[in-house]
C-alpha cells in the first residue's frame, strides 16, 4: 500500500521520527550483552544484519533445544517412577543414588528452560529492531519523494539515525545470539569413492567454517581402510557462514584438486548425531562422510 507524507504537518513528522528514535533506545538500553561476547561493541558494525538468516537459525536451535529438554524430561519421568519404587522397597543406596541423579536432571532442565527463554528473548528484541528498522526505510523512502522542505530534510536526517541505530541493535543482537548456539563436533569418517580410491592415495581434507578451520591428511591402506591424522574438531556454529569443504589429492609434490562444496549449518541442531555424506565431485564418484554432533 502506497502512503504519502506530502499532507503531514511540521510537528506531526518531527513526533513520528522521534517516537521511533525513543523506541529504538529504549529497546536498545534493556539489552545486556553476554560476558563471552565483550568484543562486540556497539557502534562498530561487523557485518550486515541478515534477519531470514537468523529466523532460519532461531528456528532449528530453538527445535534442538526442545528436543533435549523433551528427552531429558522423558529421563526424569523414568528415574521418577524408578525413585518411586526403590522407596517402597527401601533399597536405601540405590535409592540415594537415584535422588541424586534426578536433581542432576533436573538442574540440566532448568538449564535448557533458561537457554530457551534467553534465545526466545533475544530473537523477540531482534524482530523488533527489525521492524523499527523498516519502518524507518520505508519513512525515510516516503519522505524523501515529498515536497523538499525545511521539516522533512529534518525528518530525513532524524530517520536516518533510526535506520543507523536500529542496524547496530540488530548486529549486536545477532552477537549476542551466536554465544547461545553451542558447538559443533564434527568427526571424519572418511572418503567414499569405489573404484576411485586405490591403496596408496594420499588426500588432504580441508573444511572451513567462517575463521575457523581444519585441516587433515589421510591415505588409503592396502586393505581398503584408511587412517587420518586428525579425526575430530569443534565449531563453534555461526549465524552467516557455511562450512566450505575443499579436498585435494597429493601426488609427490603436486596436488590435485578433487572438489570444493558448502554444507549448510542448520540441520546440525540436533540431540542425535547427523551423518553427512557429501558429493565432492561433481557426478558423486568421490564422497565425503563426515558425522556432526550438536
Amino acid at each position: 500500500r502506497s502512503c504519502s507524507f506530502t499532507g503531514f504537518s511540521t510537528v506531526q513528522s518531527r513526533k513520528l521520527a522521534k517516537s521511533l528514535s525513543r523506541s529504538s533506545v529504549r529497546s536498545r538500553m534493556s539489552l545486556k550483552p553476554p560476558k563471552a561476547y565483550n568484543s562486540l561493541q556497539k557502534g562498530a558494525l561487523i557485518w550486515d544484519p541478515k534477519p531470514l538468516q537468523v529466523k532460519k537459525i532461531f528456528e532449528a536451535l530453538k527445535k534442538g533445544l526442545n528436543e533435549y529438554l523433551e528427552a531429558h524430561q522423558a529421563e526424569l519421568d523414568y528415574l521418577s517412577g524408578r525413585h518411586k519404587d526403590t522407596k517402597r522397597n527401601s533399597r536405601l543406596a540405590f535409592y540415594y543414588d537415584l535422588d541424586k541423579q534426578i536433581r542432576s536432571v533436573e538442574r540440566y532442565i532448568r538449564k535448557l528452560e533458561f537457554h530457551i527463554s534467553k534465545v526466545e528473548e533475544l530473537y523477540e528484541a531482534y524482530c523488533i529492531q527489525c521492524r523499527l528498522r523498516d519502518g524507518a526505510t520505508n519513512m525515510k523512502q516516503a519522505f524523501s519523494l515529498s515536497p523538499s522542505t525545511k521539516a522533512s530534510r529534518e525528518s530525513l536526517v532524524e530517520l536516518y539515525k533510526n535506520v543507523q541505530e536500529c542496524t547496530e541493535d540488530m548486529c549486536f543482537i545477532e552477537g549476542a545470539l551466536e554465544v547461545h548456539l553451542g558447538e559443533f563436533h564434527v568427526k571424519m569418517k572418511g572418503l567414499v569413492g569405489f573404484a576411485r580410491l586405490c591403496p596408496g592415495d594420499q588426500y588432504e581434507v580441508f573444511v572451513r567454517l567462517g575463521r575457523q578451520k581444519w585441516r587433515l591428511k589421510g591415505k588409503i591402506e592396502t586393505d581398503d581402510s584408511q587412517t587420518w591424522d586428525e579425526e575430530e574438531k569443534i565449531f563453534i556454529p555461526n549465524l552467516h557462514e557455511k562450512f566450505e569443504i575443499k579436498v585435494t589429492e597429493l601426488r609427490g609434490l603436486a596436488t590435485i584438486l578433487v572438489g570444493v562444496v558448502t554444507c549448510d549449518s542448520i540441520n546440525f541442531f540436533s540431540t542425535k548425531p547427523q551423518a553427512i555424506i557429501v558429493d565432492i565431485t561433481e557426478l558423486g564418484t568421490i564422497k565425503l562422510r563426515l558425522e556432526v554432533l550438536w
